[in-house]
């Protein structure tokens, strides 16, 4: 009877699952602008093991979310999932939070799309994005891009995510897009992936796990003073 927490930071969204053999206990969730995840996250998972009755103790395993996303979110999701994994002695699993975002979409849609775009705000114009199948299988490896009309105009299939929704316009315009609004990267649609990992002992090395920020950090020197 495996009992698995899951963990995702990776948006706006801070989000807490509790599961047990695939089905979901408890759920603590809330989306703001303010980046709420340093201060929210522990409640949250407090708040789920109260609900279902259970202490940490009684977890086999963490899943968390590693990106790509925010650079911040990322690094307090993983540093309480390592925290927890590290004092309690059980495995961690990193999940993609861009295969989470698809998992969310096809779960809560019966229709084939084709392809998958879930895509995560990069600010601006650009979103992390990684080409998914029908059944939820990634094509091609996690990347920036940058939305324009030549990418939409040749795009075919379901976009979706943050970053998707802040380019409607765009989708608009574009004969052979379908855009998904509203779809966010709850931890409750890691369930699936969590278990089967664990299942298959397809585990994360808990010291060398790492998030998958999408691109380098832009990180600028400050100017010198004048004295």
């Amino acid at each position: 009877m495996a009992l698995i927490l899951a963990v995702e930071t990776a948006t706006k969204l801070c989000s807490v699952a509790l599961s047990r053999d695939g089905d979901l206990l408890a759920l603590r969730e809330e989306e703001s602008e303010k980046h709420i995840h340093a201060e929210k996250v522990n409640v949250f998972i407090g708040e789920v093991m109260a609900e279902a009755g259970l202490t940490l103790r009684d977890l086999d395993a963490v899943a968390v979310g590693i990106g790509p996303g925010s650079y911040t979110g990322l690094r307090i999701g993983l540093s309480a999932a390592k925290g927890l994994c590290f004092a309690l002695d059980i495995p961690i699993i990193g999940v993609s939070s861009l295969h989470t975002l698809t998992a969310a979409a096809q779960r809560s849609s019966l229709e084939q799309y084709g392809t998958w775009w879930p895509m995560i705000d990069a600010r601006r114009m650009e979103v992390f994005t990684q080409a998914h199948g029908d059944e939820g299988t990634a094509m091609a490896p996690p990347a920036p891009l940058v939305l324009d009309e030549g990418w939409a105009m040749g795009a075919t299939g379901v976009v979706l995510g943050d970053g998707a929704d802040k380019a409607t316009a765009l989708w608009a315009c574009a004969p052979h897009v379908i855009h998904l609004p509203g779809i966010r990267p709850t931890a409750s649609a890691m369930i699936a992936e969590a278990e089967s990992r664990l299942a298959a002992n397809a585990l994360d090395d808990l010291a060398y796990l790492v998030p998958e920020y999408g691109k380098e950090a832009n990180v600028t020197q400050p100017g010198k003073r004048n004295t």
